[in-house]
């Protein structure tokens, strides 16, 4: 099995940083690819015939993104037969309930609000990594990644 793959979509450059430091500190190695935009994250996740050769095991999507925002990327991902079932957590600041509301309409899998100490962040960036990739099978069709971290990951 090739090595698990998360694509962080962050505009931020300080929550990037924290993001692959958290994933670090817990030991999470999986490939990180950072989209920096909605418009990045669709090109990486779809060429021009509207395929990719590999996608990645976990998507990291913030709502408040330039040019192609979270929901129009979480959109076209559920839209397109080969990306519909990709699992997608949306991690955001954002505390507004339309936001909230809106994600779940699309078909994102969990709503997560970023914490702004570096601690929690890191905890919450440790939870969800050993439950994506760890815990969670992804629906058929998709790689699992349980496999590459059951040796390394234990659950607290």
């Amino acid at each position: 099995m090739s090595k698990c793959k998360i694509l962080l979509v962050e505009d931020n450059a300080d929550d990037e940083i924290l993001c692959l430091r958290a994933l670090k500190k817990n030991n999470i190695t999986s490939e990180v690819f950072v989209a920096r935009d909605g418009a990045e994250a669709l090109d990486y996740l779809f060429v021009e015939n509207g395929d990719t050769s590999e996608l990645p095991h976990l998507v990291l999507l913030d709502l408040k993104l330039p040019k192609i925002n979270g929901l129009q990327v979480l959109a076209r991902l559920r839209a397109n037969p080969r990306t519909e079932l990709l699992p997608v957590v949306m991690l955001t600041t954002s505390i507004e309930e339309s936001d909230l509301v809106e994600s779940y309409k699309l078909g994102v899998n969990s709503y997560i609000r970023k914490p702004v100490d570096f601690a929690e962040f890191t905890e919450v960036v440790r939870q969800l990594g050993l439950y994506w990739l760890l815990l969670n099978r992804n629906a058929p069709g998709g790689e699992n990644c349980a496999d590459e971290y059951t040796a390394s990951h234990s659950i607290r």
